[in-house]
């Protein structure tokens, strides 16, 4: 399995800083993983994003929107329904977003709500660090290792009631 995977990181480069702490979240196997990925769907992909700019060109042209013919029969039909979401997420009325600076993630995890969404988007400018730390904490957060002190302030998950569904 080792030499398998030696052989699949072979032509991969990552381009940031890693660390013992960065290695956490870009282990090996999920290089190995995302290599795969990337072999498998990069040409669907690359096909993908060229019907994407045809059909915006479209778009911007003034043809609207609308539902492909040959899926009628998927439209039409009582039998199709899709999956339900998963545990944790059937209810979402009570939800917060938020950055994923540890701080930010203790607090959102203590709030009074049911489901936090992690922002890595618009509360946070895309950098390596960032994007590093962020995913960080979500690990630490998951395994409710995320407690920490700044100065004389500590931030603690709360214990006295279920985490909202991260």
């Amino acid at each position: 399995m080792a030499q398998n995977q030696d052989r699949i990181l072979r032509e991969v480069n990552i381009l940031g800083p890693l660390n013992d702490q960065t290695r956490k979240v870009i282990s090996k196997e999920a290089t190995v993983f995302l290599a795969l990925l990337h072999r498998t769907f990069n040409k669907t992909r690359k096909e993908l994003l060229q019907r994407r700019m045809v059909r915006q060109a479209e778009l911007d042209a003034g043809k609207l929107p609308d539902f492909l013919p040959e899926t009628k029969h998927i439209r039409d039909s009582d039998a199709w329904k899709g999956a339900p979401p998963a545990p944790g997420l059937a209810d979402r009325r009570i939800e917060i977003t938020g950055p994923t600076d540890r701080k930010m993630v203790v607090n959102a995890l203590n709030s009074d709500v049911w489901t936090y969404m992690a922002d890595f988007e618009d509360s946070s400018a895309p950098s390596w660090d960032n994007m590093i730390n962020g995913q960080l904490n979500l690990y630490d957060a998951i395994r409710k290792q995320v407690d920490f002190k700044i100065g004389e302030k500590e931030y603690k998950l709360r214990t006295d009631r279920k985490l909202p569904t991260l």
